[in-house]
């Protein structure tokens, strides 16, 4: 007769006290829990139960918390996978929170570890000890929303009253008392955004004149354009206070009027790309999206104020994502470009005219990458003007070819596209 092997079950034993009182003695209630606990474990010898001699105990801590050393260290075992049943005397000594409890078998259940109560028919092992247990998991997540409900509900009335609920108070305001005052220093700034807006219609050139103005957010970080605009449509300027897209008068002070708030409304319903094509054609910078480096990078139009003069110049993206040194040519001067090729008739305008044509042994070249110079302004030479561009007037299927001279790399006009040769 073949006698089967029983596995062993390591049993934890699990104690707790809510309150001081007692535990000077020398058998108080944790020293009768675990005796308790531990002659259920020796009842269940024939099972493979096996007491384990670590003891986890909380004295003095209520069970409305899972912040218990005891527990902790129960838990930690338990992830080492050293514990199989945890073994209590009662439900209420491992949790008094359904929410807490659904927590810990939630750990129990993710390392195969079952849960046992001696007082109680409670036991995971059983079909009726898991019934139970649902039972109070479902309890446990109907008191977590009629809770969720509850603040919802509170939420919605505050903000139907116009009260500030908390977070991050808007540019130009402050809390004081759970309430939204105004910041007289701040205010005058998103008064001067406002004004500014409806003069030039840009959130990009508005950036642009907040950081030379040294204007910063709230917490010291840099105003971005997404910032303006998201400054631009909150409703809290005006005086109201919105709740899912709905707005009710608020209990605070406007700091921006009604007429001011429809004159920028007006300007932001007009097109993006239409205010953004009229800034670009107030902008002195022709070459705004034509100018590649010798890397390929973009070259982009910025300023800088000097002696209460404005320096116009094109800047590498390469040297502004990774420093000076990044690209040979890291910037040139716009004033002499953009005037020469203003001027220059032979130089192609942007998606404008035709391919011009190749000859066979000028495309083979290209396509092996050992040239990239193509026919100019009818005499077969690029056209170069006084700062040291090129350009050549060959379109490719995204803008213009880079050009090259015999002498060293250049910056190039043009896109890189597929048809532009690396290094140009």
């Amino acid at each position: 007769m073949n006698n089967s092997v029983v596995r062993k079950l390591r049993c934890a034993v699990y104690t707790r006290k809510s309150s001081e009182e007692g535990l000077e003695q020398e058998f108080n209630s944790l020293h009768a829990q675990r005796e308790a606990c531990e002659a259920y474990i020796a009842s269940q010898r024939s099972e493979g139960w096996v007491l384990v001699r670590d003891q986890y105990d909380d004295g003095g801590i209520s069970g409305g918390t899972l912040e218990r050393p005891g527990l902790k260290r129960l838990l930690a075992d338990i992830e080492d996978g050293l514990v199989d049943v945890v073994v209590v005397y009662k439900i209420d000594r491992l949790s008094r929170s359904l929410m807490d409890f659904s927590k810990l078998v939630e750990v129990f259940d993710r390392n195969g570890v079952t849960f046992v109560s001696v007082t109680q028919s409670f036991n995971t092992t059983t079909s009726m000890g898991r019934l139970t247990l649902n039972i109070l998991l479902s309890f446990a997540q109907f008191e977590r929303e009629v809770t969720a409900e509850r603040i919802r509900d509170k939420v919605r009335a505050s903000r139907m009253k116009g009260m500030w609920m908390g977070g991050c108070p808007p540019l130009g305001y402050e809390v004081k008392d759970r309430k939204l005052v105004i910041n007289e220093g701040d205010a005058a700034h998103v008064h001067w955004v406002f004004s500014r807006f409806i003069e030039i219609g840009s959130g990009t050139v508005l950036a642009q004149e907040l950081a030379e103005r040294g204007v910063t957010t709230s917490r010291g970080h840099r105003i971005d354009k997404k910032f303006i605009y998201r400054m631009l449509n909150n409703r809290v300027y005006i005086g109201e206070a919105v709740h899912k897209g709905t707005s009710y008068p608020g209990e605070h002070k406007a700091i921006i009027d009604h007429a001011t708030w429809d004159k920028v409304h007006a300007i932001l319903t007009e097109s993006p790309r239409k205010r953004a094509s009229n800034t670009r054609a107030d902008t002195p910078a022709l070459l705004k999206g034509l100018l590649y480096g010798p890397d390929g990078a973009a070259f982009s139009p910025t300023h800088t104020r000097k002696g209460g003069r404005l320096y116009r110049y094109y800047v590498s993206q390469a040297v502004l994502k990774h420093g000076a040194g990044a690209c040979s040519i890291g910037r040139v001067p716009a004033g002499g470009c953009c005037q020469t090729n203003a001027n220059q008739s032979q130089f192609p305008q942007p998606l404008a005219g035709v391919r011009p044509r190749e000859d066979r042994a000028t495309r083979r070249e290209r396509r092996r990458g050992k040239a990239c110079n193509v026919r100019g302004s009818g005499d077969g030479a690029p056209l170069e003007n006084g700062c040291g561009l090129t350009h050549g007037s060959r379109r490719t299927s995204e803008g213009f070819a880079c050009a090259e001279t015999a002498t060293s790399p250049v910056l190039v006009a043009g896109k890189a596209g597929a048809n532009s040769q690396p290094g140009c």
